[in-house]
Order: structure tokens, then C-alpha cells, then sequence
């Protein structure tokens, strides 16, 4: 058995890729201007553009709850409503971050299979009317999904374009919380503009931190006109750096010849052969589909302690009776071995 330990509790818990910190040392090795004003970011920029196929603007941020409510807060007024599902991570895992940089909008809640929501139901949301005047009421102003969702599932480009037109007969923005955006595009084979822009985003969130680099993100605007004032609250919100050129080395590193896609196709196809070899097993169910690099699943409790034992680490909840939940999140540097190993494990512990 390898000493290596496993770690599926989530793609955060993986080091960074080999070529993010050779760009860091690079970017460490002279002086350059602050704030941005480097050639990393300038290089960042012209590779964004190149990436996405149109002129877009990038910001570097360090975290994706940045990125998230500063994207919200530059496309929604104080009284505005931000429509999303109720298990997206800006509900759920943000700590009213979106509410507060916003200062004051609110979040209205869809729900739907596989923490998505249809166009459909979008449109209903948005068509309960009242007969009190509009002054009364949080108005709309955005939509944001996630992609992929937080159970690892995916929107088509369609899904994503009917989202967009119903945003579009009401004048709303759409964002993306891309922190796993590499995962689903490598999944779908799409090219990142046919799974953003083209299908009606206006602004993402673009994750990296997950995919191979040590702590950066971004925020896109496919349309420059719509960044607004979003410098100012970067700025304001504390994620303008004067340093700016390490988060922009890490992103680029990423980026450059297609990495990130590289990164995330391995970790959706350890997931892949993970999830075939548990499904073999007694006693073990996955509650979704795996179309990316995380599983939700039953597992029985003398396996999941079995796993634990051994040194293997995820997340696990009481399901009942002999048996637990289970969340396996595979990485950019997941290996074969490493996911023979936990299949090894989990069936010695099933005979």
C-alpha cells in the first residue's frame, strides 16, 4: 500500500501545480510595478481575450466568495434580488458575503434536481406579481448559476441560453460561479467562450484555486461596458493587491496551453474510474450521476471507517443505520494509484 495519503475531501485540499510555482518563482525573481501594473497581469489580460475569443476584462481576486459577491454587488443595486439555487454556494457556504458587498440585496431561492434550475422555473419566479407598487419590493437585478453545481452536475450550453433569454426579457444579469467552470468545460467539450459568453453569460467568476493554483481567481466581464465600477470595490472589498503580479502569475500558469483543462480532465476522469469501481461494491449507491470530479454516495459505516483508517480523508454525515454519506471530491493531481488504493481498501472492507 502507497504512504501517500488520499485526500477526496475536496479539490481545495490539493497542492499547487508544479508550473504555478515555477510562475511564482518567476515573478518573484525582479521588482515590478504594484497594483497591477506589471507584464504578468498585462499577459493575463491579452491571454484572457485570446482564451474567451473576445475582449473581455479580467480582475484577480484570492478567493471565489470574492469573486462571487463583488461580481453581484457590480451588477445589483442595494434593493436588488439575485435569483439562485438554493443550494448554490453564494446561499449556502458564503456567510451573507454576496448580501453584504451588495449592501442589502437579497437572494430569492429557486429549486430543482441536481442544484439546478430550469429556465422555466426562473420565468415563474419572476412573473408572481403584486398589487402593491414596485416601490415596496426588492427588485430584480441578476441570476447567478453555478457550473458545475455543488453536487458536480452540469447546465448544457442550451440550459445556460434559455436561463439567459428569460434574464434577457427582464433585464437581468447573468453570472456564473465558475469555480469549477475547467471541470465542466472538459466534461462537455465546449470551447470556454461557447461555455460562457456565447451562451449568454455576462459575468463569471473564473475558479483556479481548485485546478491548480495555490490561491487566486478571477472575475470576467464579457463585456467591458458592464465592469462598471467594480475597480473601486475590489479596492474597497480588499482584494485589489499590491502584489498583484502573484495572483496574476498563478492564473496565467493555469491558462496557458490549456492547462486548466488538462488539470481538470484528469481530475473528471479519477472521478470517473472512482465512481465505477465503488458502484461494484455491496452496500455502496451514488446518488447522482458522476459527469465531473465529485460524488455524492451511501457508503456502509465498516467501509467508510475501514477508509478512515487507513488514512484515506472525506467527508462523511450519519445516513442512518449502518451506513453513512459520503462526499468524494478527486483533483488535478488525483492519481490511478491513488484512486486503485481507496478501491482496494473499500473492498477488502466489503468482503
Amino acid at each position: 500500500m502507497s504512504n501517500r495519503i488520499i485526500n477526496f475531501a475536496s479539490d481545495n485540499t490539493a497542492g499547487a501545480a508544479p508550473e504555478v510555482m515555477a510562475a511564482l518563482g518567476e515573478a518573484a525573481s525582479a521588482p515590478a510595478m504594484p497594483y497591477g501594473d506589471d507584464i504578468f497581469t498585462q499577459r493575463l489580460r491579452d491571454l484572457a481575450n485570446q482564451v474567451f475569443e473576445r475582449e473581455v476584462t479580467i480582475f484577480p481576486v484570492a478567493t471565489g466568495t470574492a469573486a462571487n459577491a463583488l461580481s453581484l454587488a457590480t451588477v445589483s443595486p442595494p434593493y436588488g434580488v439575485v435569483f439562485c439555487h438554493a443550494a448554490a454556494h453564494i446561499e449556502e457556504d458564503e456567510c451573507a458575503a454576496p448580501e453584504f458587498y451588495i449592501g442589502g440585496g437579497k437572494l430569492a431561492l429557486l429549486e430543482g434536481e441536481e442544484a439546478k434550475f430550469s429556465a422555466e422555473s426562473l420565468r415563474a419566479k419572476l412573473e408572481v406579481t403584486s398589487p402593491a407598487p414596485p416601490v415596496h419590493h426588492a427588485q430584480p437585478a441578476a441570476v447567478s448559476i453555478t457550473q458545475a453545481t455543488e453536487v458536480g452536475a452540469l447546465y448544457s450550453t442550451d440550459e445556460i441560453a434559455a436561463i439567459s433569454a428569460v434574464c434577457g426579457d427582464h433585464g437581468l444579469a447573468l453570472h456564473m460561479d465558475g469555480a469549477r467552470l475547467a471541470n465542466a468545460i472538459a466534461a462537455q467539450g465546449v470551447t470556454p467562450a461557447e461555455a460562457t459568453w456565447k451562451a449568454g453569460v455576462d459575468v463569471l467568476s473564473l475558479g483556479a484555486t481548485k485546478n491548480g493554483a495555490l490561491s487566486a481567481e478571477a472575475v470576467v466581464f464579457f463585456d467591458p461596458d458592464k465592469a462598471a465600477d467594480f475597480e473601486f470595490r475590489r479596492k474597497r472589498g480588499g482584494h485589489l493587491f499590491s502584489k498583484m503580479r502573484f495572483l496574476s502569475a498563478q492564473l496565467l500558469a493555469c491558462l496557458e496551453q490549456g492547462r486548466w483543462l488538462d488539470f481538470a480532465d484528469n481530475a473528471n476522469r479519477m472521478a470517473a474510474a472512482l465512481a465505477k469501481g465503488l458502484q461494484q461494491l455491496d452496500g455502496v449507491r451514488l446518488w447522482f450521476p458522476v459527469q465531473t470530479n465529485m460524488m455524492f454516495l451511501t457508503l456502509p459505516e465498516p467501509m467508510a471507517a475501514a477508509l478512515q483508517a487507513a488514512g484515506c480523508q472525506f467527508y462523511t454525515w450519519d445516513a442512518g443505520e449502518g451506513v453513512l454519506s459520503a462526499r468524494l471530491v478527486t483533483s488535478f493531481e488525483t492519481t490511478a494509484d491513488d484512486v486503485a488504493t481507496f478501491l482496494d481498501i473499500a473492498r477488502r472492507a466489503s468482503t
